[in-house]
Parts: C-alpha cells; sequence; structure tokens
C-alpha cells in the first residue's frame, strides 16, 4: 500500500516492478553470502547501470536516465527492502559523487566524468568526513595547495563509500583558513594518480555489503582543470549535495523499514502460539500497526520533499526532517521486526536481525540525527 498523495504513473509503476523484479533475482539469493565476508558485488552494480538505476538522476545527454527524485526515491526504495547494503552503494553513487559533478561541474567535466558514471562502467565516491571531524566538516586538515597549473593535495578521508573500488572520487578540501565557509574546495580524483589510494575495508555493523573504507592523499598533483565550480565553494556545494543527499539516506530508510515490516508480518501469520497465530493477539497486531503508521508518515515526508527538490526550491528543512524521521522509524520499526521475530530474530537464519544491524547507519550517515535537529531548528526559525 502506497500513499495516496502520491501520483502512479504507468512509468513509474514500471520503474518500481524492474527494480524489484532485480532485487528479488540478483540481490536476494546472495544477501547473507554477501553480507558475512563483506564482498563488494562489483558486477551487480554494473548491471544495474545497464537499467539506469546508476544515472537515474543524470541528464539524458549525459548518457544518464534523466528521471526525477520520485523515480529514484522509489528504485532505492525497492532495493533497499531486500538489502540495505545494496541501497546504500546506489544512493551514494548517484545523490553524492555523480550528482555533485551533474549540479557544479562545468560543460567539459560533465562530458568527461558523468557519461562513464551513469553506466556504472565507473563507480563514484565522495569524500567529505574526516578521523578528527566528522560532523564539524569546517575543522578538516586534508589541504589543497596551489602548486603552478594545477593542486597538491595532502591528507586522508574516512568512512568513505567504496574508497577502494571507486574510479572517480569527488574529495573536499581545505584551500584555505579552518572554519571558514569559502575556504573548501572540490575536486575530481582519479584511481591511479600518483600518491593517491584506498585503505583497509572497515569491518561494520551493518551494510556490510556496501564497501566503506580511508582515502589517503600523499602530495597528490590534482590538475587545475578538476576544480568543480570555484575554489572557496567547496563546503558550501557539499551543503547542498547533503540536502539531496539525506533524501536519499531517507528513502534507503523507508525500503529497510518496509523490509523489517513485511519480514515480522510474514512471521507473526505463520508463527502459532496458543493455537493460534501470533498476529491475533493484540500486542503483536498493535506493533504492526504502529510500523505501518509510522513508515506511511514517513513516506509521505520524503516524497514530498523529493517533489520539491524536482521543482528546483530548497529542502534543506524538508529533507532534514524527512531523514531524521524515516532513519529513526527505520531502527523502531526493525528492532520491533526483530521482537516479533522473538528468539529466532536473534538468528541469522531469519532477516529480522540483518534488517536491525543495516538500519542503525541510516541514524549516522550523511548527518546523524543530532545534526538534523540542529538543521531543522536553525531552518524553521529563519522561516
Amino acid at each position: 500500500m502506497y500513499p495516496i498523495a502520491l501520483d502512479h504513473s504507468e512509468e513509474l509503476d514500471m520503474i518500481r516492478d524492474t527494480a524489484r523484479d532485480f532485487a528479488a533475482k540478483h540481490i536476494l539469493p546472495h544477501v547473507m553470502t554477501w553480507d558475512e565476508p563483506q564482498t563488494f558485488p562489483l558486477e551487480t552494480f554494473k548491471a544495474m547501470g545497464k537499467l539506469g538505476f546508476m544515472g537515474v538522476l543524470v541528464p539524458e545527454e549525459y548518457g544518464g536516465s534523466g528521471m526525477g527524485y520520485d523515480t529514484y526515491i522509489t528504485i532505492i526504495d525497492e532495493i533497499s527492502q531486500v538489502c540495505g547494503s545494496i541501497g546504500l552503494s546506489v544512493a551514494a553513487h548517484n545523490s553524492l559523487c555523480t550528482q555533485h559533478i551533474a549540479q557544479f561541474g562545468n560543460e567539459e567535466q560533465k562530458r568527461k566524468w558523468l557519461p562513464k558514471l551513469a553506466t556504472a562502467e565507473h563507480l563514484g565516491a565522495w569524500g567529505l568526513t574526516e578521523t578528527g571531524t566528522g560532523s564539524d566538516a569546517g575543522g578538516m586538515a586534508t589541504t589543497a595547495i596551489k602548486d603552478g597549473e594545477g593542486w597538491r593535495m595532502n591528507g586522508s578521508k574516512n568512512f568513505i563509500t567504496h574508497a577502494i573500488s571507486a574510479d572517480v572520487f569527488v574529495v573536499i578540501a581545505r584551500t584555505g583558513e579552518k572554519q571558514d565557509s569559502h575556504g573548501m574546495t572540490a575536486f575530481v580524483l582519479e584511481k591511479g594518480m600518483d600518491g593517491f589510494s584506498g585503505g583497509q575495508k572497515e569491518n561494520k555493523l551493518g551494510m556490510r555489503a556496501s564497501e566503506t573504507a580511508c582515502l589517503f592523499f600523499d602530495n597528490v598533483f590534482v590538475p587545475g582543470s578538476h576544480v568543480l565550480g570555484k575554489v572557496g565553494e567547496g563546503f558550501v556545494q557539499s551543503m547542498k549535495i547533503l540536502d539531496g543527499g539525506r533524501i536519499s539516506i531517507a528513502a534507503l530508510s523507508l525500503g529497510i523499514a518496509k523490509g523489517a515490516r513485511k519480514a515480522a508480518a510474514a512471521y507473526a501469520q505463520e508463527r502459532e502460539q496458543f493455537g493460534k497465530p501470533i498476529s491475533q493477539f493484540q500486542g503483536i497486531s498493535f506493533k504492526l500497526a504502529d510500523m505501518h503508521t509510522e513508515i506511511y508518515a514517513s513516506e509521505l515526508m520524503i516524497r514530498h520533499a523529493g517533489a520539491l527538490k524536482d521543482a528546483g526550491k530548497k529542502v534543506t528543512l524538508e529533507s532534514a526532517m524527512a531523514k531524521l524521521k524515516a532513519s529513526e522509524v527505520s531502527v523502531s520499526v526493525s528492532n520491533e521486526g526483530v521482537q516479533i521475530h522473538g528468539g529466532y530474530g536473534f538468528t541469522k537464519d531469519y532477516p529480522a536481525e540483518k534488517f536491525y544491524r543495516d538500519a542503525k547507519l541510516c541514524t549516522i550517515g550523511e548527518g546523524t540525527s543530532e545534526i538534523q535537529k540542529v538543521v531543522i531548528a536553525r531552518e524553521w526559525y529563519k522561516s
């Protein structure tokens, strides 16, 4: 069941069915075999690239699907109902690296990098976070110093999705003073640049099939033609990219919550105690009712934020609220999903425990729940 406020076009329903079928055939059979050893299934993303899922928001003239956020949310939602790890990687590729180039690159840069990113011939990564500066991005230590016709970059980034396997990286580095919002610049780096490397894969609680590692910059020369936008605009650009990225994480949260709800409902109908399915007991039925209500509310907020983004309107407040709501709902729904499964929910024989592990990242990535509240309070007071 989908919120009645949503516009159900034939095209959107077809895309939803395509994403659902792909997830069922090409992701579901491998979920736990990827999760346990933290296997990053690169070929699966290349297959999704052929379907247009890796360049959803990229204009057709640059090889993308040329679709809007309504479609994008739907694709992330459907994939994440099966595996949050894969949904996360699709989101990071689309909304961070690829979208940063699409939104702030010049014509030459867009034609150079977007076509291969849009088809997943190349995988994208985005680097803002550092070991000592998580939410405090203005204090970043990674620097880029002018050197002739280019720049010399030194430092590191951590918790970067696709840090090892990506081909194209958008990296924010300090080109001015710390805490100066105009003292950071966005650069495009490519795999194989001298002094540029990825670190060891992080051993994570959840989202284990989505690759996460550090990036290291040892006197890396970055050509001047690789600067996105103007020097000093990197931080401002990043905040705008995160507006869209938070819609992505909200959609990821939505999918995980729906997957957890589906698994819990199926189990509650099958599991019998005292001569009847546990779904018939009020304690369980009320949990399922709360799940459904909170998921419904989350989706309305996410779709509204997506519609505003498609209309070219500012979505800082709406995307932060949608991300906050959906991510917290994802955690609460997956938690109740484990509870409904009882002891079986604590085992890897049922999907409940993986939804539970994956959901937690949604309250942390692309701005913690606490940071979302800071943003919401600030933006609300302005209005």
